[in-house]
């Protein structure tokens, strides 16, 4: 219970934060069907403590060549050629500095989702940026999705998916309006998994009424329904990994009608990165980055070289290697994540105080 007061407290602060969001949102006030709480971006952690006057690297993604883009919270987007070993600013049509996530599509676009101007689209390798919001309610963007359909958005008013033809976005279907979307994930039966803040996780297939809620078993230790959603992965048995605020991870084997708890042996429950792959499940934490072999039943730690242990992100890159963004910057890993290396030369600048009161 005493978590639960901890978490609720933070993002009580991040509310005083999202009054700045309410000047940013198109019709001039946050999502009135949600707590204000729920809208906010209470930082880089459910502590709220972001570390805004460093480089806090919130999203990255890794396309080929070892390209890797980095957003940060507050600096805008950064470029390497070079895997990480440097890195250069490519800011210029960005008109929100403060990035939370990023996607790359077959044709070579990349897209970023921030905190408050929408989504950003750049079609020459970071040197330029164009905003596509057309047909957003909600201008805060937490996740971006690309799979053979196209590209899907979270936002603070549901789940949409651009229309390639009109450059326009759609919302996905009804029931999630006014709620704040952190992760989104498909499995190949064609249902989409939407992660979301303060209303659990809800799945859709087309055809379907809308959006189902789907909490059973979503429980912690205490009993209580989980229903903070950070981070969803699926693995090749098509099963369904939820990453929450601070109640660990969950796995469902059943498209989402049951879940099992899978994460009493890891030592923070705050997750901030899933991945699964065939080699295991590595989950990114506030106390470092953690693999699994057994589904769940341990877990062993994958920390040696990092300075930072307050993970933000963490995401899959060329040859089986990783890469991780904390609150002071980025590591990589060439090993499967035995060790990792310091990789932020060029990550610097001017960061912009996300909200001002008068």
């Amino acid at each position: 219970m005493m978590r639960h007061m901890l978490l609720l407290m933070a993002l009580t602060l991040g509310a005083l934060q999202g009054i700045a969001y309410a000047v940013s949102a198109p019709n001039g006030s946050p999502s009135s069907g949600a707590p204000a709480l729920e809208q906010a971006h209470p930082g880089a952690d459910p502590a709220g403590s972001a570390d805004i006057g460093n480089m806090s690297i919130q999203a990255l993604v890794a396309g080929t060549g070892g390209v890797v883009y980095a957003g940060s919270f507050g600096m805008g987007i950064f470029r390497s050629g070079d895997r990480g070993d440097t890195w250069t600013s490519v800011n210029e049509g960005l008109t929100d500095p403060f990035v939370l996530c990023l996607t790359t599509a077959k044709d070579g676009a990349i897209y970023a989702g921030t905190f408050r101007g929408g989504v950003f689209r750049s079609r020459d390798a970071g040197k330029s940026w164009q905003a596509v919001n057309k047909g957003l309610k909600r201008l805060e963007i937490k996740a971006l999705m690309m799979d053979a359909k196209g590209l899907y958005a979270g936002t603070g008013d549901g789940v949409y998916l651009l229309n390639a033809a009109q450059d326009q976005w759609k919302v996905v279907t009804t029931g999630l309006d006014e709620i704040l979307v952190h992760a989104l994930a498909r499995t190949n039966d064609g249902t989409l998994y939407a992660g979301t803040s303060g209303k659990g996780i809800h799945s859709y297939k087309e055809r379907s009424g809308g959006w189902t809620r789907l909490r059973q078993g979503l429980r912690d230790h205490e009993g209580l329904v989980e229903n903070f959603i950070r981070v969803l992965a699926v693995d090749k048995e098509q099963g369904v990994y939820a990453g929450t605020f601070d109640g660990g991870v969950f796995r469902s084997g059943d498209g989402g009608k049951t879940w099992v708890p899978i994460s009493r042996a890891l030592p923070n429950d705050s997750i901030r990165g899933l991945i699964s792959n065939d080699r295991g499940v590595y989950v990114a934490t506030g106390r470092g980055i953690f693999k699994s072999v057994d589904k769940g039943r341990q877990w062993m730690p994958l920390n040696k070289g990092l300075s930072n242990l307050s993970i933000q992100v963490l995401i899959e890159g060329e040859k089986g290697g990783f890469y991780a963004g904390t609150s002071s910057g980025v590591f990589r890993s060439d090993d499967d994540g035995l060790t990792w290396t310091a990789v932020s030369q060029g990550l610097e600048g001017e960061s912009v105080a996300p909200f001002r009161f008068n």
